[in-house]
């Protein structure tokens, strides 16, 4: 199983150099892939931008949008056009990972329906990938992937929608806030939606987790993730509760997940600070 590293795009200490910092750091300790969370309304660095910056100070490490609310966005070609301008940048880093998403300020804030946001995630996707093949509905949007280099696409979500919206247009799956528990279960539904599509091969999965290391680390995770998901009321205190807490605790994190049969596992740090990336190479990749 591989591992990749959240960049802190979503936490209260960011800024512009310890984000790109954060992301040469990331590729010199070996992890596979740098994520980003998705946020509009909310004291956030935006998702393709901060891959972008990434993209710019580093070489090897896959890009990973983890994921993508795209159907906030007012329109596709737009979208296809940046998404493809990162993975040009990048020498062809991008992952693309999309899913429906569950904030209804986010769509009210750019005018973007919400309530049909999976159809119109759906048709959003196949017009993507023929933007990047050069057979968009409008002729000359680039840069054009005519070759099948295009940027790899996982979709997130755990409803039978989200699933059967995986396996008739991706290339994988990702899990966002799960546990190590429930993942070979929604592992196996992945597959057989796969299956259930007709398709031979099999999905690449992807899962996500918090984890914070270090001094106070309870209490630094626990206020970040209150405030991030205060959306989701109550449950906020159940995701907070939920992070990771020591070393140990990672290792047998990581363990768990590869043995669910996850592919690859993105550990998001609650903070930006500068001895955190340190301790997660050192807990999960050692």
């Amino acid at each position: 199983m591989e591992i990749g590293v959240g960049l802190p795009t979503t936490v209260p200490d960011i800024d512009g150099n310890r984000l790109t910092t954060w992301a040469r750091q990331a590729e010199g300790h070996g992890f596979a892939s740098l994520g980003v969370l998705d946020r509009l309304v909310y004291d956030n660095y935006e998702s393709l931008t901060s891959l972008a910056a990434a993209a710019a100070v580093t070489e090897r490490i896959r890009l990973v949008s983890s994921i993508l609310i795209a159907a906030y966005r007012p329109g596709t070609a737009v979208l296809a056009k940046q998404a493809a301008t990162v993975h040009a940048i990048s020498g062809g880093r991008l992952t693309l990972g999309v899913a429906a998403g569950g904030r209804e300020d986010d769509f009210q804030a750019t005018g973007a329906r919400y309530r049909d946001r999976g159809r119109r995630l759906d048709d959003m996707i196949t017009e993507m990938k023929a933007i990047w093949a050069g057979k968009g509905p409008v002729p000359g949007i680039g840069p054009f992937f005519p070759d099948g280099n295009a940027p790899e696409l996982i979709v997130g979500g755990h409803t039978p929608a989200a699933m059967a919206r995986a396996a008739r247009h991706a290339d994988g799956w990702i899990a966002g806030g799960s546990s190590a528990t429930g993942y070979a279960e929604l592992a196996d539904r992945a597959r057989q939606a796969w299956r259930t599509e007709g398709r031979a091969e099999k999905p690449r999965l992807v899962a996500l987790t918090y984890a914070c290391l270090g001094p106070d680390s309870r209490a630094v995770a626990e206020r970040y993730l209150r405030a991030y998901y205060a959306f989701i009321g109550p449950k906020a205190e159940m995701a907070a509760k939920a992070v990771i807490i020591g070393a140990e605790s990672l290792r047998d994190t990581v363990s768990a997940y590869a043995e669910s049969g996850c592919d690859e596992l993105l550990i998001f740090p609650c903070t930006a600070d500068p001895g955190q990336l340190e301790l997660l190479a050192e807990a999960a990749l050692r």
